[in-house]
């Protein structure tokens, strides 16, 4: 498990997830809307910066999964 900064790849609302891209995360870190913090259904923006805490996992095809996401103001 680990804590990165990295920014949002895609975003698929209707599906309620996305990919991250950090360099922690080579190929991408899947996410779901659940651990970004707020409340409600949230949906960052393609190209957003974020703080993610992952853990490896194999999800949709990806290595790494998101625990947690803190949007930047950047």
């Amino acid at each position: 498990m680990g804590q990165t900064r990295g920014t949002v790849r895609e975003w698929h609302a209707e599906l309620g997830w996305g990919v991250l891209d950090s360099r922690d995360t080579p190929g991408g870190c899947w996410v779901h809307f659940s651990p970004i913090d707020g409340t409600g259904f949230r949906a960052p923006a393609v190209g957003a910066a974020v703080q993610l805490d992952w853990e490896p996992a194999q999800q949709d095809g990806y290595s790494f999964r998101a625990t947690r996401i803190q949007q930047l103001d950047e």
